[in-house]
């Protein structure tokens, strides 16, 4: 079944895979980013927020080595990722 959010209206159907991260539905390491591509990451970080959330915002929760290397990964990719996109 799905669920209606309160704050901005946003409907997800069903659960996350057992074993996936409950934010972004893919398996990883709770200390590296989530998956800013995962549709339910940008559901559920929009209906939490109201704007769809960038590399920053996936990775706000991570030590500072890991961000560094997701930049420079994400760099060598043409992805630039600002600090002041993550909430």
């Amino acid at each position: 079944m799905g669920q209606l959010q309160e704050k901005h209206g946003i409907t997800l159907l069903g659960n996350t895979l057992p074993g996936t991260c409950p934010m972004c539905a893919v398996k990883h390491d709770p200390e590296q980013p989530h998956n800013n591509q995962s549709l339910a990451y940008q559901y559920k970080f929009y209906d939490q927020h109201g704007r769809f959330p960038t590399w920053a915002d996936a990775m706000a929760h991570c030590s500072d080595d890991i961000k560094a290397q997701w930049r420079e990964a994400l760099a060598e990719r043409g992805v630039t990722v600002g600090e002041e996109d993550a909430q």
